[in-house]
């Protein structure tokens, strides 16, 4: 009890230290946040976002940039061309050509000739028709279904101007049925984490490479589409009536970004990332309209001299991995400053609804090498990652905090899961530049034609908009005050890491582990932290040597611990 209440003493001396010798007044962001986002606006934008098909260059996406851009012009803020100097609130839109053509659907239809309902139709589920598929002649084709059990059926059989239909990844048919002469193909592949026997209409949209000569097409079915095909096919020859129109024309690619100069650090910045491109409401559209909520809330907040920034916020849309990998990599000086980086993916759901929870998808720590206790991956899975692979941050243990603290004010869950990868966070941590990301998952309609407006939460979207804005306030502007707080958490996450995993350890060794295994795992987590202390350091406008020293006594304390535990292994 004892040794908890004097670092905590400690702590609140540097504190009051700090704050005294830098004028430094305590902001509770969280205060002047909380009464602006009601995710109204987040909302309405996911609701229009949603309406389209969005991929690069089409016109969903196209329109959502404009969105943005008129959104954020009557925020206040002023495009880059026409800017002053003074102006601190600007915006672009960046234009590229783009190497293929952009996509979008039209309508679609699938039938077996001789039954009177069509077995799909895109107006009740739009993503039937596989990304880049070709248009058919007008009239449709008719045209015979080679059911394909394995790739040594595909190569086995003549299938020369009919279509495939197989319960596999569409990268095991494609290249081989277009040089077999096949027209198109129907595809099952619905894993088991979308509930296809319960969700039976869904459909995950799929997509075939960009084509702009070609004249293959593709539909991908619902489960239960899937099983009235087969039971046909098991009655003998079937026929199949297939009729899409689709558009594929040149045009560009667009990104918006848009920019809160700071007053004190400018070239030093935090971006937040949302990604326009996929079809669905909560993948992505939450995402867009909660990044742009966050960007109206933060403009009118600087504009009644509510909040300051002494470091550059900068939010931007576009096209996932993609246009965040281009944002960082084309600037090597713009990349030097970039402190942060979080990627919005999926963050509105009514997980009532939905399933699965809010998620704060962690820098590579150690429970992405050893995942146990309480630590889980998501269904979307994860590599084993190494030692070599580890991201040691004060960002992990800062972002949970701060949005923990909105989970108990507003009653809202809010877990956590090891690294995985596969959004707009992976190109900042490959430049070696801290970020993570905010999500849900297991989502029962991720990536499917359900996946609409119905299925997000305004609360949600609330919730993650406020933590997610009062984290990126307190990050720009964040100095020794900030730090020492950092410190605090750090050591208290640490000591509750170590003890957690060690008997987590003790339960391994009963198991069969060895000490040599256990006494790895809490020396990894004993580095993760005493780095993760050191990384502070970089917040530290003055370079106080105080903030150092008290790094130093943290992470003493933290390898005094460690040691204790590993030699209570027994």
């Amino acid at each position: 009890m004892k040794q908890g209440i004097v670092p905590a003493l400690l702590c609140f001396s540097f504190l009051t230290g700090c704050s005294q010798h830098t004028e430094e007044k305590p902001v509770d962001y969280f205060d002047i946040v909380r009464p602006e986002i009601t995710g109204q606006l987040a909302y309405e934008t996911t609701d229009f976002v949603e309406d389209y098909w969005r991929v690069v260059g089409n016109t969903g996406f196209n329109k959502t940039i404009y969105l943005i851009a008129d959104s954020l012009q009557a925020a206040g803020y002023v495009l880059e061309e026409k800017a002053k100097d003074s102006d601190r609130l600007t915006y672009r839109i960046e234009k590229r050509k783009m190497t293929h053509q952009t996509w979008e659907p039209g309508s679609a239809s699938l039938q077996i000739v001789g039954e009177e309902k069509p077995l799909l139709l895109s107006e009740t589920n739009r993503n039937m028709t596989y990304l880049n598929s070709v248009s058919t002649p007008k009239e449709g084709v008719k045209t015979q279904v080679i059911w394909i059990k394995s790739i040594e059926d595909l190569k086995n059989t003549s299938i020369k101007d009919k279509v495939v239909f197989a319960e596999m990844s569409v990268r095991r048919l494609y290249k081989l049925a277009v040089e077999k002469g096949a027209v198109g193909i129907l595809t099952y592949d619905n894993p088991d984490y979308l509930q296809p026997e319960k969700n039976k209409t869904s459909i995950q949209f799929r997509s075939l490479p960009s084509q702009d000569d070609g004249n293959f097409w593709g539909i991908a079915l619902s489960y239960e589409a899937k099983e009235k095909l087969i039971a046909e096919l098991k009655k003998g020859s079937t026929e199949v009536q297939v009729n899409i129109q689709t558009k594929r024309y040149p045009s560009e690619e667009l990104t918006i970004v848009a920019n809160i100069k700071g007053s004190e650090l400018p070239d030093e910045r935090l971006v937040f990332s949302a990604h326009i491109q996929e079809p669905g409401a909560n993948d992505n559209a939450t995402g867009v309209g909660t990044q742009l909520e966050m960007a109206k809330t933060a403009a009118k907040l600087f504009a009644e001299g509510k909040i300051s920034f002494k470091r550059t916020m900068t939010f931007l849309w576009g096209d996932e991995i993609i246009s965040t990998q281009r944002y960082i990599q084309e600037d090597s000086e713009r990349a030097k400053g970039i402190k942060w980086g979080i990627s919005l993916d999926m963050v509105g759901e009514n997980t009532a609804v939905t399933g699965g929870t809010f998620l704060i998808e962690k820098m590579p720590d150690p429970s992405a090498i050893w995942t146990r206790g309480k630590d889980k991956h998501s269904e979307w899975g994860g590599e084993v990652l190494k030692l070599a692979d580890m991201k040691p941050h004060y960002l992990n243990d800062f972002i949970i905090s701060t949005f923990k603290k909105q989970g108990e004010y507003a009653n809202w869950v809010v877990k956590t899961n090891p690294f995985e990868g596969g959004s707009d966070h992976t190109p900042f941590l490959k430049a070696d530049i801290p970020g993570l990301l905010l999500w849900h998952f297991t989502d029962q309609f991720y990536h499917t034609d359900n996946d609409r407006i119905d299925k997000v939460s305004q609360e949600t979207l609330k919730n993650v908009g406020t933590a997610a804005l009062v984290s990126g306030l307190q990050l720009v502007n964040a100095s020794d005050v900030f730090a020492y707080e950092q410190i605090q958490i750090l050591k208290e996450q640490a000591i509750v890491r170590l003890e957690d995993e060690s008997k987590l350890s003790l339960l391994a060794l009963k198991n069969g582990s060895s000490k040599k295994e256990e006494k790895l795992v809490i020396s990894a987590w004993e580095d993760w932290y005493i780095k993760s202390l050191n990384s502070i350091n970089d917040i530290s406008t003055n370079k106080n040597s105080a903030v150092k020293t008290a790094i130093s006594n943290a992470q003493n304390e933290i390898q005094l611990k460690s040691n204790e535990l590993k030699e209570a292994l027994k």
